[in-house]
């Protein structure tokens, strides 16, 4: 490998590094910003079952409260979804005794339990890739063959960057 291959595969290394560290922070973001929308909504909880108090009704806020439980376990749900989501980027997935591990991890290193593979993360939204003319296959930005065909990937066979 030449050093201006080294280069460009280090470049290409850091840009993926942080357009990830990006997409980490957005999710994390969105994740805050839903832990906020519970904490009102457990306030809203609170209010109605003290109003009901006041007047002595309790049973009456019960479908207030069922509604507001309703939506606290979506919101609870787009979180889990979403730090799977980070999971994914950052190449780990969870074992069931809750250790957080490496993707190609095969056994738990606090359990010993074995670990479901996973199957291959999507592209992430952004990320640079180099379509082949010939397969359209998704290739890495300095791939010079098709991981796919095997068809060469010049710039001049027309290949698309997206």
């Amino acid at each position: 490998m030449s050093f201006f291959d080294k280069v460009k595969q280090g470049a290409s290394d850091a840009a993926k590094k942080a357009q990830q560290t990006v997409e980490i922070t957005k999710l994390k973001a969105q994740i805050s910003g839903k832990e906020k929308d519970i904490e009102r909504i457990y306030t809203q909880i609170g209010t109605a079952i003290y109003r009901g108090h006041q007047a002595g009704d309790i049973a009456g806020t019960e479908e207030l409260v069922a509604e507001s439980c309703r939506q606290a376990d979506e919101l609870n749900n787009e979180i889990h979804l979403i730090e799977e989501r980070i999971k994914a980027i950052r190449f780990e997935k969870t074992c069931t005794c809750g250790k957080v591990v490496a993707l190609d991890a095969k056994f738990c290193p606090d359990c010993g339990s074995a670990l479901a593979e996973e199957p291959k993360v999507e592209t992430t939204v952004g990320e640079i890739v180099v379509i082949c003319n010939q397969c359209q296959t998704e290739n890495e930005l300095n791939a010079k063959f098709c991981v796919s065909c095997g068809s060469g990937m010049s710039a001049a066979s027309g290949e698309h960057t997206y």
